[in-house]
């Protein structure tokens, strides 16, 4: 699987694992649309990528429509009915714990997310079968995935929080033992859901035989989702966020994401006037951007219910030009510790008719809650427990309420008539990498796959880490990393040169002339595919 492709005329995916996008890839060339192609990804990369996302996590989709329409669907799964402050304060917690049946609290949304890109498919002349969309993914669950080195490395790293979760060590250990790179697992009770999903339909999930399973297990592991909250649970159509630069109009999803912080670090970005690629200008600017970002995200990102100040004050000009006017371009602002950790896989896709679809999906952390309920063979995630128990908090828990997420999928509309979806993964890591590969390709004139490649920085949480400082691979060069550090950014060098800790970022391009490109990271187990 090529890291790079370019050229192509009927369209183009790109994917964190080979396998998912070489299912999203078949779809096109049976002449299914980006849609299509990215359902059948969606699935895929449950069956073959389970550490990093799965059909218990929560999915959002940004699609482009050809005539330029933009919409948000939002798979952001609520808390379940029994999950009150009462249930943990009674359990013995002082905070929602990460791992374990009590950290599985909210409802899963991917899949009802699914089901509304699947009629959004059909209103744009799709035509694929669901078991034809879901039989790649059936495939790789039923017959064996391969377990890549991040798949490996994760199971030896977090196994002490994992082992004692329901269901983890009969799904994702090889004969009881940590499997090792290359080895072949299974996830047989998965096909059998997905099979079954392929034949009656998506809303089964929630509301027939697959829901009735998932309830009962939830129930009997005291986990606090019921089956009346699988029952109820509805994904919805929003109107992304969106903000205009000179380069073109950058769009990105609604609250409970931070997509808002995505586009206020570019927007104020762009206020810097850098004009060098590399530069310290050009990281400084927007690690400081990213700083300002995260200050609003953290004050107002929350249940969209809840949010009271109309978000697009931090996307005006007026804000942006007095917000921007607050960075010091020789010196580091001081940095209080965010909170933001995150397994993601973010992927794209993109087709002749002008369909450009950006897409997310995530079980919060590494392996999610650790949780494999035995009659779905689903893995459900953690994304509740970034609930607060405290009343007072931006982010506090409520039966009903969705968490905060990291998640964020950007589509962009350039100036020039390209179209580009892009994104990433790894919690605080997603706004500053889609920064820096947006600024690299579009801003800067970099090719994609240069773009990609190229170092990265991170400011903040990911894959669970408790570091806040900035941390910054070793192929930048050694003077810019002095500067950064002279100017009072506390910098960590580290020792990996494609380090797994900047994420896994990805893009697709639909070019003016109608040919399509994409491109994915080559610090992941993907890459891109086309037509």
């Amino acid at each position: 699987m090529d890291l790079h492709t370019s050229g192509h005329r009927k369209g183009v995916v790109c994917a964190p694992h080979a396998s998912a996008a070489a299912d999203g890839r078949l779809i096109l060339a049976e002449g299914g649309n980006a849609i299509e192609a990215m359902l059948a990804m969606a699935a895929s990369i449950a069956a073959v990528y389970p550490h990093m996302n799965h059909i218990g996590g929560d999915g959002f989709w940004l699609i482009r429509e050809p005539n330029g329409r933009v919409r948000a669907l939002m798979g952001a799964g609520r808390a379940g009915s029994k999950a009150t402050v009462r249930f943990y304060r009674d359990a013995g917690f002082d905070e929602i714990p990460s791992r374990g049946p009590f950290a599985a609290l909210t409802v899963p949304g991917a899949v009802a997310a699914w089901a509304l890109a699947q009629e959004a498919a059909k209103a744009a002349g799709g035509r694929m079968p669901l078991d034809l969309l879901l039989g790649g993914a059936i495939k790789h669950a039923r017959d064996g995935y391969v377990v890549t080195r991040s798949q490996a490395a994760l199971t030896k790293d977090k196994y002490a929080e994992l082992e004692t979760a329901p269901g983890f060590i009969q799904a994702f250990l090889d004969s009881g033992k940590q499997p090792e790179v290359g080895a072949t697992l299974k996830q047989s009770a998965l096909a059998a859901t997905l099979d079954h999903l392929a034949h009656a339909g998506l809303d089964d999930f929630y509301r027939g035989d697959v829901g009735r399973e998932m309830a009962g297990d939830l129930a009997r592991i005291g986990a606090p989702v019921t089956r009346e909250d699988l029952a109820a649970f509805r994904a919805t159509v929003e109107a992304p966020l969106s903000v205009e630069t000179q380069a073109g109009t950058l769009y990105n999803a609604p609250p409970p994401t931070q997509g808002l912080a995505s586009l206020i670090i570019l927007a104020l970005f762009e206020r810097l006037r850098v004009g060098k690629a590399e530069s310290f200008e050009h990281v400084h600017g927007i690690v400081e951007a990213t700083k300002r970002a995260f200050r609003v995200r953290d004050r107002v990102v929350c249940d969209p219910d809840r949010i009271t100040t109309p978000l697009e004050r931090f996307l005006s000009a007026a804000f942006l030009d007095e917000d921007a006017g607050r960075i010091d371009m020789r010196k580091a602002a001081k940095w209080p510790a965010p909170s933001g950790e995150g397994d993601t896989i973010w992927m794209g896709a993109a087709d002749a008719s002008g369909l450009v679809v950006s897409y997310i999906q995530s079980i919060y952390w590494e392996f999610g809650s650790g949780c494999v309920l035995p009659s779905t063979g689903i893995l459900m995630q953690n994304r509740g427990a970034s609930f607060s128990l405290e009343s007072g908090a931006v982010n506090a828990l409520a039966p009903g309420r969705r968490p905060f997420h990291t998640l964020n999928p950007a589509l962009a509309a350039l100036k020039d008539g390209r179209v580009m979806a892009y994104g990433t993964m790894g919690g605080d890591g997603q706004p500053q990498s889609q920064a820096a590969v947006f600024t690299r390709h579009v801003l800067f004139k970099q090719p994609l796959d240069r773009a990609l490649d190229a170092p990265r920085w991170l400011l903040g949480r990911t894959w669970g880490s408790t570091h806040t400082n900035l941390r910054m691979e070793p192929r930048f060069d050694g003077n810019l990393i002095d500067r950064m550090m002279s100017a009072g950014h506390d910098v960590a060098v580290l020792d990996e040169p494609y380090s797994d800790t900047m994420g896994h970022a990805g893009a697709v391009v639909l070019h003016p002339d109608g040919t399509l490109e994409g491109g994915h990271d080559p610090r992941a187990d993907g890459g891109a595919a086309g037509v």
